[in-house]
């Protein structure tokens, strides 16, 4: 995907060297399309890290894309610089008044509190209730799969006796949702986090439907029927090395902390991970692009109408 972000901005470079076609704006001008205008909330403490990796798995269609990094203003991030996010985020005050073909809300370190207790827990209820209203398909990722299945429907979450925390076997429950088109049988996907959803809870909500599942890892991919609504509790966006500096970050703060599962060749931590999920996360983020996005948005960004 010839993908427009800020030329400044840290992953540009990054991207450019992977071969992934970053459009300038004066490239972007000259093209006589509509680009797809996508937000990104970022939540996650690193937040470059997690720029690159999304900005990655955004690059693997012919769609033209544009992007808002958006953050919170109830919290500040304690990771990453003022002046980084000064240059490349907007506040949702900033972008409140505008509508959007698609949105991603990242995940979060936070999946041990209470949603109630989160800082940010009012605007982000704030944001996903006016993303029902301006945008046509929101994915959510991990905490925020939580977060929006817990606000949206009531669905709560559970805490793990011991945290997911690896590299799981996944299959499909309905291959009639195009967000799993072209998905293998059996598939890899990383987990990271401290709670789970649960099947029981999910299927008391006509509105939704369970997509894939993991036998050791749980629910994985949830949608509402109608497409506004993608829920993803694993993490396809990492990278070769985000579980191993998960994992030694935890052994440096003296955190009781296993070997990510099925990560290291052999499960020894001093082996080079071998990615094996990469092709699945490429095809999730394309998927949603052009069956949730592209195919459904009006071509008028600002006559998307509310969720129904």
């Amino acid at each position: 995907m010839p993908i427009k972000i800020p030329d400044l901005l840290p992953a540009k470079d990054i991207l450019i060297r992977e071969n992934i076609f970053v459009m300038s704006e004066e490239r972007a001008l000259s093209q006589d399309i509509r680009p797809l205008q996508v937000a990104i909330l970022n939540l996650m403490p690193l937040k470059i890290e997690t720029e690159l990796h999304i900005l990655r798995l955004l690059s693997n269609t012919p769609l033209q894309v544009e992007i808002d990094l958006v953050k919170t203003s109830t919290y500040i991030s304690k990771n990453t610089s003022a002046d980084h996010l000064n240059q490349f985020y907007k506040t949702f005050d900033e972008i409140k008044n505008k509508k959007y073909d698609g949105m991603i809300m990242t995940g979060a370190p936070v999946d041990q509190i209470e949603f109630e207790e989160v800082l940010y827990w009012d605007e982000m209820k704030g944001i996903m209730d006016w993303a029902s209203e301006n945008v046509t398909s929101v994915l959510y990722i991990c905490w925020a799969a939580q977060a929006g299945l817990y606000h949206h429907y009531g669905i709560p979450k559970h805490p793990l006796n011991e945290k997911m925390f690896g590299v799981y076997e996944h299959r499909i429950c309905d291959r009639s949702y195009p967000i799993i088109r072209g998905f293998d049988d059996s598939f890899l996907v990383p987990h990271s986090r401290n709670a789970e959803i649960r099947k029981e809870d999910i299927e008391k909500v006509n509105e939704l439907a369970i997509i894939s599942v993991s036998e050791k890892a749980g629910i994985y991919i949830v949608a509402s029927k109608n497409k506004r609504r993608i829920f993803v509790t694993g993490h396809s966006e990492y990278d070769m090395l985000t579980l191993q500096a998960e994992y030694e970050r935890d052994l440096n703060k003296g955190v009781q902390v296993s070997v990510p599962e099925n990560y290291f060749p052999n499960d020894d931590p001093n082996m080079k991970p071998l990615v094996n999920w990469r092709s699945h996360g490429s095809l999730l983020f394309s998927n949603w692009l052009n069956y949730y996005i592209y195919q459904e948005t009006p071509y008028e960004v600002h006559q998307i109408m509310g969720y129904k």
